[in-house]
């Protein structure tokens, strides 16, 4: 597998509206909680340590694509995504 270069623009359709963007933004965030809540309530669900680490990954996963959202956004408080 040859990894693509990022100048290759064939394999680009554009920018991506504001409206894509912010709709993009509210399901990572939506399913972001929904992986935080299940961790909160794992002592009363008694859910198993690889069920523990499944939310957890995806929770930590999620933050990663929404600190980028909000930075291709613009938003002020987010300084650089890979940060």
């Amino acid at each position: 597998m040859v990894l693509s270069d990022h100048q290759d623009s064939e394999h680009f359709m554009g920018v991506r509206s504001e409206d894509e963007i912010l709709d993009m933004l509210d399901k990572a965030e939506r399913r972001q909680n929904r992986h935080y809540n299940s961790l909160v309530s794992a002592n009363r669900t008694k859910i198993t340590k690889k069920e523990r680490m499944y939310h957890m990954k995806n929770y930590k996963a999620l933050e990663g694509v929404v600190k980028t959202l909000r930075w291709a956004l613009g938003d002020k408080t987010v300084e650089h995504p890979l940060e």
